[in-house]
């Protein structure tokens, strides 16, 4: 991990673990855009693939994967 990624104080993340958890994804866009304005796409990329995404519990990490996938996938099954 770079060290900006490393380094970012978890108030650069907490916002967008709420916008995810209020399932608000208008404002996590809106987030994730200004994230990757301020600190670059590389960095984005890695917090987002160690940090934020570990970070959430299955039934969130299932809405934000259908949120970026709705326009592409009809339905989403229930595996296990």
């Amino acid at each position: 991990m770079t060290p900006v990624a490393a380094e970012l104080p978890i108030t650069a993340i907490v916002p967008m673990l709420t916008a995810i958890g209020n399932r608000q994804w208008e404002q996590f866009k809106q987030l994730e855009a200004d994230f990757v304005s301020q600190y670059g796409v590389e960095v984005w990329q890695e917090v987002f693939n160690f940090r934020l995404k570990p970070a959430l519990d299955k039934d969130s990490d299932r809405w934000l994967l259908i949120q970026w996938c709705s326009e592409g996938i009809i339905s989403v099954k229930n595996v296990g």
